[in-house]
């Protein structure tokens, strides 16, 4: 399982779980702006091939391409709300 460690509440198991590859691309993408540079960090975070790993950011892209995102501040609090829309392709009627 994992660790195991005393505390004054008992003992507590931490369970240690590797990324999935959907979480190694969002790691990458925080670090690196190229494709490649993603590929090769997200690639070694959990041990698949590069080029593996460079087909998968390419079509999560193609996906994300949908995607309007904008982000809005509230007023002097502070609070920010992230709003994500997707865009569709509606087809155009014939006349």
């Amino acid at each position: 399982m994992g660790e195991v460690w005393k505390t004054k509440y008992g003992y507590r198991r931490v369970k240690q779980a590797n990324p999935d590859l959907r979480e190694a691309i969002s790691a990458a993408r925080d670090i690196s702006d190229t494709v490649d540079g993603q590929a090769e960090i997200a690639a070694a975070l959990i041990g698949l091939p590069i080029d593996e790993v460079k087909h998968e950011i390419v079509a999560l892209n193609a996906r994300e391409k949908h995607l309007q995102t904008k982000i809005i501040q509230m007023g002097n609090s502070g609070k920010t709300v992230v709003v994500e829309r997707s865009v569709r392709r509606r087809p155009r009627p014939t006349n």
